[in-house]
Protein backbone atom coordinates (compact mmCIF):
# COMPACT_ATOMS: atom_id res chain seq x y z
CA UNK A 1 0.00 0.00 0.00
CA UNK A 2 1.50 3.60 -0.99
CA UNK A 3 0.93 6.76 0.66
CA UNK A 4 1.70 10.71 -0.14
CA UNK A 5 5.61 9.93 1.53
CA UNK A 6 6.21 7.22 -1.05
CA UNK A 7 5.19 9.57 -3.67
CA UNK A 8 7.39 12.38 -2.22
CA UNK A 9 10.16 9.86 -1.55
CA UNK A 10 9.85 8.85 -5.72
CA UNK A 11 9.40 11.90 -7.31
CA UNK A 12 12.33 13.54 -5.66
CA UNK A 13 14.43 10.51 -6.10
CA UNK A 14 14.31 11.91 -9.88
CA UNK A 15 16.61 14.28 -11.33
CA UNK A 16 15.58 17.43 -12.10
CA UNK A 17 12.47 17.11 -10.25
CA UNK A 18 10.90 20.63 -8.09
CA UNK A 19 8.49 20.10 -5.64
CA UNK A 20 6.13 23.11 -5.69
CA UNK A 21 4.69 24.44 -2.42
CA UNK A 22 1.04 23.11 -1.92
CA UNK A 23 -1.68 22.13 0.58
CA UNK A 24 -0.38 18.34 -0.64
CA UNK A 25 2.35 17.62 -2.93
CA UNK A 26 3.01 18.38 -6.64
CA UNK A 27 6.32 17.73 -8.72
CA UNK A 28 7.40 19.35 -11.57
CA UNK A 29 10.05 18.79 -14.16
CA UNK A 30 11.17 21.70 -16.06
CA UNK A 31 7.59 23.35 -15.26
CA UNK A 32 5.44 20.96 -16.40
CA UNK A 33 3.67 18.82 -13.76
CA UNK A 34 4.00 14.96 -13.43
CA UNK A 35 2.48 14.09 -9.99
CA UNK A 36 0.45 15.58 -7.72
CA UNK A 37 -2.32 15.64 -4.76
CA UNK A 38 -5.93 15.88 -6.23
CA UNK A 39 -7.55 18.51 -6.00
CA UNK A 40 -11.36 17.22 -5.17
CA UNK A 41 -14.27 19.83 -6.09
CA UNK A 42 -17.29 19.45 -3.83
CA UNK A 43 -20.14 21.58 -4.80
CA UNK A 44 -20.70 24.86 -2.26
CA UNK A 45 -17.70 24.24 -0.91
CA UNK A 46 -13.89 25.12 -1.32
CA UNK A 47 -11.64 22.37 -3.34
CA UNK A 48 -10.73 19.61 -1.01
CA UNK A 49 -6.34 18.85 -1.27
CA UNK A 50 -6.56 14.31 -1.11
CA UNK A 51 -3.08 13.30 -0.17
CA UNK A 52 -4.60 9.94 -0.59
CA UNK A 53 -4.90 10.35 -4.43
CA UNK A 54 -2.43 11.10 -6.66
CA UNK A 55 -3.04 12.82 -10.27
CA UNK A 56 -0.68 11.37 -12.74
CA UNK A 57 0.03 12.89 -16.37
CA UNK A 58 -0.47 9.84 -18.59
CA UNK A 59 0.57 10.93 -22.27
CA UNK A 60 -2.60 10.68 -24.11
CA UNK A 61 -6.05 9.42 -23.90
CA UNK A 62 -5.28 5.76 -25.37
CA UNK A 63 -2.99 5.41 -22.23
CA UNK A 64 -5.60 6.93 -19.53
CA UNK A 65 -8.50 4.57 -20.85
CA UNK A 66 -6.18 1.75 -20.76
CA UNK A 67 -5.46 2.53 -17.11
CA UNK A 68 -9.00 2.97 -16.04
CA UNK A 69 -10.18 -0.23 -17.73
CA UNK A 70 -7.25 -2.28 -16.84
CA UNK A 71 -7.60 -1.89 -13.36
CA UNK A 72 -10.60 0.30 -12.08
CA UNK A 73 -10.10 -0.04 -8.15
CA UNK A 74 -6.99 1.98 -8.33
CA UNK A 75 -7.12 4.79 -11.24
CA UNK A 76 -10.41 6.87 -11.93
CA UNK A 77 -11.34 10.35 -13.72
CA UNK A 78 -14.57 12.98 -12.95
CA UNK A 79 -15.59 15.08 -15.82
CA UNK A 80 -13.18 18.06 -14.75
CA UNK A 81 -10.60 16.30 -16.31
CA UNK A 82 -12.26 14.97 -19.78
CA UNK A 83 -9.94 15.06 -22.40
CA UNK A 84 -6.59 15.89 -20.65
CA UNK A 85 -4.48 13.30 -20.33
CA UNK A 86 -4.49 12.78 -16.32
CA UNK A 87 -6.03 10.25 -14.29
CA UNK A 88 -6.59 10.31 -10.90
CA UNK A 89 -4.76 7.43 -8.16
CA UNK A 90 -6.09 6.00 -5.47
CA UNK A 91 -2.72 5.39 -3.46
CA UNK A 92 -4.00 2.65 -1.14
CA UNK A 93 -4.31 0.66 -4.09
CA UNK A 94 -0.82 0.33 -5.23
CA UNK A 95 1.78 -0.95 -3.91
CA UNK A 96 5.45 0.94 -3.83
CA UNK A 97 6.55 -1.35 -6.83
CA UNK A 98 3.70 -0.09 -8.84
CA UNK A 99 3.22 3.52 -8.06
CA UNK A 100 7.45 3.79 -8.58
CA UNK A 101 6.83 2.52 -12.43
CA UNK A 102 3.71 4.96 -12.46
CA UNK A 103 5.68 8.33 -11.27
CA UNK A 104 9.07 7.71 -13.44
CA UNK A 105 6.37 6.91 -16.87
CA UNK A 106 4.98 10.56 -15.81
CA UNK A 107 8.97 11.84 -14.91
CA UNK A 108 9.49 10.55 -18.48
CA UNK A 109 6.75 11.58 -20.22
CA UNK A 110 7.42 15.28 -19.27
CA UNK A 111 11.19 15.86 -18.82
CA UNK A 112 12.43 17.73 -21.89
CA UNK A 113 14.73 15.06 -24.50
CA UNK A 114 17.49 17.37 -23.84
CA UNK A 115 17.13 16.75 -19.68
CA UNK A 116 16.58 12.93 -20.49
CA UNK A 117 19.45 12.29 -22.62
CA UNK A 118 21.79 12.85 -19.32
CA UNK A 119 19.61 10.64 -17.11
CA UNK A 120 21.86 6.98 -17.14
CA UNK A 121 18.97 4.51 -16.57
CA UNK A 122 18.84 0.76 -17.42
CA UNK A 123 15.59 1.27 -19.16
CA UNK A 124 15.12 2.89 -22.81
CA UNK A 125 13.29 6.05 -21.68
CA UNK A 126 12.58 7.27 -24.89
CA UNK A 127 10.64 4.11 -25.25
CA UNK A 128 8.33 5.56 -22.62
CA UNK A 129 7.85 9.03 -23.71
CA UNK A 130 4.57 9.93 -26.06
CA UNK A 131 5.06 13.35 -26.83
Amino acid sequence: MADADDVRRLALALPHVVEIDSAGFDFRVADKGFVWSYPERRPGASRLIRTDVAVLYVGDEAEKQALLLGEPEAFFTTAAYDGLPLVMLRLAQVDVDRLEELVTDAWRMRIPEALLAGHDDNADPAGARSG
